[in-house]
């Protein structure tokens, strides 16, 4: 029955947001699990103005403060870190700051920036942590047109969080990400059960309508479709079902942040799509689109 009536509820609830329409309050996002309708995860992104401090609590969640442009000087109780960020989500990695659950923060920037926040439900405290760049993990998948960058920063291998999975993927224009499509919705051998949300941006090089595509279809007991046009800002809600392909249209490079969490213990372990997962034997024959490294 618990099935059923998720999958009854997926038809009608909005899965698709476009930029600053769940913003509420200093968040140009604010996906609480509450919006999403879901248990486990969040994410929020804010726009901080020069010299401008906020303040909130991180309640009954962990989070992960990363940079999207900018840095960040992060204050909690007696802990504090600065974020010396990056230029863009393009040009390199970003440093971050675990926020652990009940407590309260302080986040100011001398020179503005944008920043977000991936959380999930958490029940443990752990630390106040700061990760630099240097120990962040870049990692590249696929070949040829499905050639992208993916940047474990709070992975399971990479960071230790109670339930919290975070990454991010730069997908060079005319190529596919999330592909083949997978999905983690139940718990089996090879399979977990995550939520996810996509956060977007674009490379827009001075063209303010830059644009990809998202996929996401489901089974006949699990029914989910969605085919958004996505934009710089947008998100995606991923509560069950097949998820790619991520799609960045020629001419403009793709940046997306995932946030995942579940009941279980924290592991990300995926099925393909039995229809299209003979796709990952053809990288063997092709090479690596160069356009995905890691700028020097």
């Amino acid at each position: 029955m618990f099935r059923e009536t998720r999958a009854v509820n997926t038809q009608s609830r909005q899965l698709h947001y476009r930029a600053r329409s769940a913003g509420a309050g200093p968040w140009s996002l604010d996906m609480t699990r509450s919006r999403a309708g879901w248990s486990w995860t969040s994410m929020r992104a804010i726009e901080l103005r020069v010299g401008q401090a906020v303040t909130f609590a991180t309640g009954d969640e962990e989070m992960v403060i990363i940079s999207l442009s900018g840095s960040v000087q992060v204050e909690s109780d007696d802990d504090g870190a600065f974020i010396e960020g990056r230029a863009d989500v393009f040009s390199g990695v970003s440093d971050f700051v675990y926020l652990p659950r009940n407590r309260q923060v302080r986040i100011s920037s001398e020179q503005g920036g944008r920043f977000a926040l991936p959380g999930a439900l958490a029940t443990s405290s752990r630390p106040f942590a700061y990760q630099p760049k240097s120990a962040i993990q870049v990692e590249y998948r696929g070949a040829g047109s499905s050639s992208r960058r993916v940047v474990n920063f709070c992975t399971t291998e990479t960071f230790d969080a109670e339930r919290l999975i975070a990454c991010e993927v730069v997908t060079p224009g005319g190529n596919w990400s999330s592909y083949p499509p997978h999905k983690h919705d139940e718990v089996r051998e090879g399979e977990s059960e995550l939520e996810e949300i996509y956060y977007f941006e674009f490379n827009e090089q001075g063209h303010d309508k830059a644009m990809g595509y998202q996929r996401v279809y489901g089974t006949p007991e699990r029914p989910i479709d969605v085919l958004a046009e996505v934009r710089s800002g947008d998100v995606v809600l991923i509560p069950h079902g097949w998820h790619g392909p991520t799609m960045a249209v020629p001419g403009y490079d793709l940046y997306f942040l995932n946030s995942m969490a579940g009941p279980g213990p924290r592991a990300w372990k995926i099925c393909d799509d039995p229809a299209h997962a003979w796709v990952r034997s053809t990288w063997a024959d092709l090479e690596f689109d160069s356009r995905a490294l890691a700028p020097e």
